[in-house]
């Protein structure tokens, strides 16, 4: 029990210690705010623009669930097709990586000049930039179903589509989720990208507008926001696993 309380709690532990050796830092040698803020600086600018740095989480946060949720959508739609067939898994799978390896933020300037300045390039980013590990995932947990057990379950009468629907797709869920909780992080990444090149509202907007205007602090600020929303989105994601497919977690549960 205690191992399990201290494990729960290190993650704070370690950011409270992260904290105050930054603060210390700052302090010791006298690190000017407009270079490195610290903690103490960032944490009242952050009070100070509380209105202003919420109005832009808030853009921030419903355009990054926009396009997360439709790269859940096609992500698992594509893991599924991929997946379930042989040739469909050797075709498609090559060139899918090779799509993922394309520096997602050049396509920003191209999304621009198809759908202006606004929130289409920044909910377009958060899908391109999300719904490859959601698709690979899906794909890798049904391709990866082991043909002893699918042989049985043909012999007692299923059909393909029973395996995969019954089987395949319940056993693919502890790397859907997986693939969510590394997903949602990206999105954020994607938006924020987006935001700071082709948006005047969101934390990407914001964290171009205090640095050209020299405020680090609220930069920083906004960074911290950010971090903030795609943590709680995390855990979030991990509590629905954890409720959901415990079955794949008894062994470290017991422990």
């Amino acid at each position: 029990m205690k191992n399990k309380s201290l494990e729960a709690w290190s993650p704070w532990i370690l950011l409270v210690l992260t904290i105050l050796l930054w603060e210390v830092l700052c302090r010791a040698f006298n690190v000017s705010e407009f270079v490195f803020p610290s903690p103490s600086r960032i944490a009242q600018q952050t009070i100070e623009y509380r209105d202003v740095i919420a109005g832009h989480a808030w853009r921030t946060f419903w355009v990054t669930m926009v396009g997360f949720g439709i790269a859940i959508v096609v992500g698992v739609l594509l893991g599924f097709i991929i997946g379930s067939s042989r040739l469909a898994y050797a075709a498609v799978y090559p060139l899918m990586t090779a799509f993922n390896a394309l520096p997602k933020a050049a396509f920003v300037p191209i999304l621009v000049v198809w759908f202006g300045i606004g929130i289409g390039p920044a909910i377009l980013t958060a899908f391109l930039i999300s719904f490859f590990p959601i698709m690979v995932n899906i794909a890798t947990g049904l391709a990866t179903l082991e043909p002893e057990l699918e042989d049985v379950l043909r012999v007692l009468g299923a059909k393909r589509w029973d395996v995969l629907v019954k089987v395949g797709l319940p056993r693919s869920m502890p790397y859907f989720y997986g693939s969510l909780k590394v997903a949602i992080t990206l999105a954020f990444v994607g938006t924020t990208v987006s935001e700071m090149t082709a948006s005047n509202e969101g934390i990407g907007y914001l964290l171009i507008s205090a640095g050209s205007a020299m405020q680090m602090g609220l930069a920083f600020s906004g960074l911290v926001v950010v971090g903030a929303m795609a943590m709680a989105m995390y855990e979030l994601f991990s509590a629905i696993e954890k409720r959901t497919t415990g079955w794949a977690h008894r062994g470290s549960q017991g422990e």
